[in-house]
């Protein structure tokens, strides 16, 4: 019998990722390029885009020593809210071109000779951990990624939820609100994004010397997850404070979550997730469960860390390829 064998892709603002693997999850090979072309007049180009997704698949194929003959079907990631059935993402705010829609699985269909599904970025990362990673014990489950905004997915009985309008899962979206406040999204305290501008404005306002110490030695001015990771090492206030706040935050969600679904366990991931490691969840744990409503086997609501890296949206695209194409 003939190994059947798919590809998984994940396309990221800076970056395409593409792997081929087997249905167990073992990877043949990968291949990757930046996202948009070097050249402005093609960025805009939904098409051209397309060509660089197909392209870094074909070569993660040339590298795995197979044609498309061999994959059974191929699974995306792709970075905003996707109709499964048809494959256009809706909407993705961070690529040029794409803000009103695209019709990508058609698209990479035609271009690859295979069937192409595709799905939300943060569901096929919460699909690659359930399957083959931090999660694959539990059938429902809440993925939190923490990146430049907060990306959500839920998984119920062991399948996606998606919801009527391919919306549900985004609670980086959950407003926050006071009396006499404008209701904010938690986003914008508890993401890497959040804590990188306050530092970049802590910055200019002279009030952070060890984040412009650290990013005059990288010639860089991007406060990237490594350099709040450095920041909380030297002891700087200001990151502390933000970091503080974003876990307070997360917690905070965590808990109400729980209280509404009582998922036996969230899987946080994403660059900041992965720079700071424990020291960063351990406190969101203790204070999320401290919130909960019911009391009953509280720590038994497990809050784990992210296994796959940056593997969990090729191997996620794998899965959702297996999903969608099962008889």
């Amino acid at each position: 019998m003939n190994t059947a064998y798919y590809i998984g892709i994940d396309i990221g603002g800076t970056k395409i990722l593409a792997a081929v693997a087997t249905p167990e999850g073992r990877i043949l090979a990968r291949a990757k390029r930046k996202t948009l072309p070097p050249d402005p007049a093609r960025a805009a180009d939904p098409l051209a885009l397309a060509q660089r997704i197909a392209q870094t698949a074909q070569d993660a194929l040339a590298k795995a020593g197979l044609d498309a003959g061999a994959i059974r079907a191929a699974g995306v990631g792709a970075p905003g809210p996707t109709n499964i059935h048809t494959g256009r993402v809706l909407n993705a705010v961070n690529l040029p071109g794409w803000q009103e829609g695209f019709d990508l699985g058609p698209v990479l269909s035609e271009m690859l000779g295979l069937p192409v599904l595709v799905d939300n970025d943060v569901n096929v990362g919460l699909l690659g951990e359930a399957t083959y990673g931090a999660t694959r014990d539990f059938d429902d489950v809440v993925g939190l990624f923490v990146g430049t905004g907060l990306g959500g997915a839920i998984l119920l009985g062991g399948r996606l939820r998606r919801g009527f309008r391919w919306g549900a899962g985004e609670v980086g979206h959950t407003y926050l609100y006071w009396p006499g406040k404008k209701p904010r999204e938690i986003e914008k305290v508890a993401s890497r994004g959040a804590i990188s501008k306050k530092l970049a404005k802590a910055v200019r306002q002279g009030k952070s010397p060890i984040v412009a110490e650290l990013l005059a030695q990288r010639k860089d001015d991007r406060i990237t997850s490594g350099v709040i990771r450095r920041a909380l090492a030297a002891g700087d206030p200001v990151t502390r404070k933000a970091v503080a706040q974003a876990q307070e935050a997360l917690a905070v969600l965590i808990a109400s979550i729980t209280n509404f679904l009582d998922p036996q366990a969230f899987v946080l991931g994403g660059g900041l997730v992965e720079s700071l490691g424990e020291p960063f969840l351990e406190p969101i744990r203790e204070r999320a469960r401290a919130l909960m409503f019911v009391r009953e086997r509280v720590e038994e609501v497990q809050i784990l860390p992210a296994s796959l890296g940056d593997d969990a949206g090729v191997l996620g695209g794998v899965a959702l390829a297996i999903e969608q194409t099962r008889p």
